[in-house]
């Protein structure tokens, strides 16, 4: 039946359309966003896993930012330490060219408080941002004691140190519930005495001419080049525990960085669109939006072939 009231095919054909500019609307969206799911209205679920996804990367993120700094700190102790244990290597090797020297042991005695002095600037060159992890600061302070060496023998008492200096120590997040609660371990990076062992080897420097050159000279340096041997190993010691402090840093960093790449690619499994198939479905639904056009134009020319009926 024909009505001039009603034109169903016209009303059909309008709400085809409708339908087709929807869809093409949305496919535009996520073309030019590159999301599918932009909003709630979008998939409810998977926008508020995503979101509290993205809250997870971006405190993970925010930890290993944190974390750079205490590996700069670390490092740059670590370098402190390495370029000390450089000079303390010297430091034993003029100590050992005068065990077998005739003479010189003036010469030998400028060398070892030159070195001492490069150790000091290196020591107060070792801060990275306000953490001291040298001992740099109780140096410097007056806060470390000088020992002695003995003259006869070249056995040193080591200095002692009287601050209570911790170094550095952060909290590393190492996961989180979805009940928002977070998971904590600490990393500490305890001061390491090399202040300390650098007034050891100014003690040792000291007066080192006088006491190889007495009678019992020759005492003297064998336990000299001991006591050196000793607190070289300790400097030694101390760059190999901050070298493996900053590679476990670097680890947790990796670990962290493997964390948030792996969130970031779920969140992104959930919320990012394909963009092939938005391209295939936008040249689809373009060329029903034509054809929908025509069924329209053709829809509304019924009431036009009622007119014929009376003619």
């Amino acid at each position: 039946m024909s009505s001039i009231n009603t034109n169903a095919s016209a009303m059909n054909a309008l709400a085809t359309l409708r339908g087709i500019n929807s869809s093409l609307e949305q496919t535009q969206g996520r073309i030019s966003t590159g999301l599918k799911v932009e909003s709630g209205k979008d998939n409810a679920a998977y926008f508020q896993i995503s979101e509290t996804m993205k809250g997870d990367s971006s405190v993970y993120s925010s930890i290993n930012e944190g974390l750079t700094l205490t590996k700069n700190s670390v490092s740059t102790a670590r370098l402190g330490a390495e370029t000390i244990n450089g000079l303390a290597q010297q430091f034993l090797d003029k100590v050992a060219f005068a065990q077998g020297a005739t003479g010189g042991q003036t010469e030998v005695e400028n060398d070892l408080n030159e070195l001492v002095k490069q150790m000091e600037t290196t020591l107060s060159q070792s801060t990275f941002n306000g953490d001291d992890m040298l001992g740099a600061g109780a140096y410097s302070g007056g806060d470390v004691t000088a020992g002695s060496v003995a003259a006869a023998t070249g056995i040193l008492t080591a200095a002692t140190q009287t601050d209570t200096d911790v170094g550095v120590a952060r909290n590393v997040v190492t996961g989180i519930s979805r009940a928002g609660t977070y998971s904590t371990t600490d990393i500490s990076v305890g001061t390491h005495d090399i202040g300390k062992l650098v007034q050891d080897f100014k003690t040792l420097a000291t007066g080192f001419a006088t006491n190889a050159e007495a009678a019992t000279g020759e005492a003297f340096l064998a336990g000299a080049l001991a006591s050196t041997e000793g607190v070289v190993g300790n400097v030694t010691d101390i760059a190999t525990k901050l070298g493996q402090s900053e590679k476990s840093i670097e680890n947790q960093q990796t670990f962290l960085t493997a964390v948030v790449d792996s969130i970031d690619a779920g969140v992104g499994s959930m919320i990012d669109a394909n963009m092939e198939e938005e391209a295939a479905r936008l040249q689809a639904l373009q060329v029903q939006q034509q054809l929908a056009t025509q069924s329209l134009s053709i829809a509304n020319q019924a009431p036009q072939n009622i007119l014929s009926l009376f003619r």
